[in-house]
């Protein structure tokens, strides 16, 4: 696994469970998938991601151009 198809997959998998805890549980839980939403954002242009630093700490490889 690479770090893009992790980030995709860390990401998409709490978006899923955050609109699942908005149906279930607390309206609530969109204020946190907003805010994912506005860091891949940010993140797409400042290039900062916490999380990529992370799986890059962890030995991930990263493709070429991936910074």
């Amino acid at each position: 696994m690479t770090v893009e198809r992790a980030i995709l997959l860390t990401v998409g998998g709490l978006i899923i469970v955050t609109v699942l805890l908005a149906v279930t549980v607390n309206i609530n839980w969109l204020w946190l998938t907003g805010l994912l939403g506005a860091h891949l954002v940010q993140a797409s242009f400042t290039g900062m991601c916490p999380v990529v630093m992370m799986f890059k700490r962890m030995g991930l490889p990263s493709k070429p151009g991936f910074t």
